[in-house]
């Protein structure tokens, strides 16, 4: 479990896991869980494209996100923000599949961009890996105050001059980035998974803002550790823990809050 050939693996998912933990905590007080599984979908045809004219993956993951935001923010300006999530959603899933459709060497590649690859990061992929965490990391301790208040109270934070507008572009292109930066490793499906389920957790242990983004960052490392060492002992796939076990800090969350209610 920690031969060399697994240290990429634990530094790598560790890097991606505190990243979803932060992120993911704006993503559950914001209401945005649809955003946070609809951008990861439509930044993976950005790869596919990306294999097309030969340019490296996460360049096109990259734009691909950044289509998402785009077409989000701007549709959600004149209809409902869900409304315009799914229609940016179905947009760059029908260009990924056309992209898909022009090759016959990308369709391998697929499933790890769906479920994730954990077990097969290299050198080369800790450093944009790192890059972006860090960066996305960075820019939730800059905007955590303005976030938090346009997050609880729009209203209240427009009047003191936040911009509910800029800061729903600013968070989702925070989404972007985690997007990203986690898609090759824990794939397009189970990010979503890191970024709701250990930061509902989180929310329903402590009220206290700074407190539950920490320690859904910290559920979101030990959730990922633990589905690792799960994979390596059982050779299944380590989205199945991934997904379980984020599902499974979901439910103890709600249950200690739930008996912390009636005194039990």
């Amino acid at each position: 479990m920690f031969e060399d050939f697994m240290v990429n693996t634990w530094i790598a998912a560790t890097l991606v896991a505190v990243v979803a933990g932060i992120v993911g905590f704006f993503v559950v007080i914001r209401g945005a869980s649809f955003a946070a599984h609809a951008l990861p979908l439509s930044a993976f045809p950005g790869a596919a494209a990306a294999n097309l004219v030969g340019v490296n993956p996460l360049l096109g993951l990259l734009v691909f996100s950044g289509l998402g935001v785009a077409g989000i923010s701007q549709l959600a300006r004149r209809g409902r923000r869900d409304l315009a999530t799914a229609l940016s959603l179905v947009m760059l899933l029908g260009l990924g599949a056309l992209f898909l459709s022009r090759t016959t060497e990308y369709f391998q590649a697929v499933y790890a961009l769906l479920f994730g690859e954990v077990l097969g990061v290299s050198n080369a992929d800790l450093g944009p890996v790192a890059l972006l965490g860090a960066v996305s990391v960075a820019l939730i301790v800059i905007l955590f105050r303005p976030l938090l208040l346009s997050s609880v109270s729009p209203e209240l934070g427009e009047a003191r001059g936040v911009s509910a507008r800029l800061m729903e572009a600013l968070f989702l292109s925070v989404v972007a980035l985690a997007t990203a930066m986690a898609l090759p490793v824990v794939g397009a499906l189970l990010v979503f998974s890191l970024m709701v389920g250990p930061a509902s957790a989180a929310r329903a242990l402590t009220n206290r803002p700074l407190s539950a983004m920490l320690l859904s960052g910290a559920i979101s490392v030990v959730t990922v550790w633990a589905a690792i060492a799960l994979s390596f002992i059982s050779d299944w796939p380590v989205g199945l823990f991934v997904g379980g076990l984020s599902a499974l800090t979901y439910g103890a969350g709600r249950s200690w809050a739930w008996a912390g209610e009636r005194g039990l």
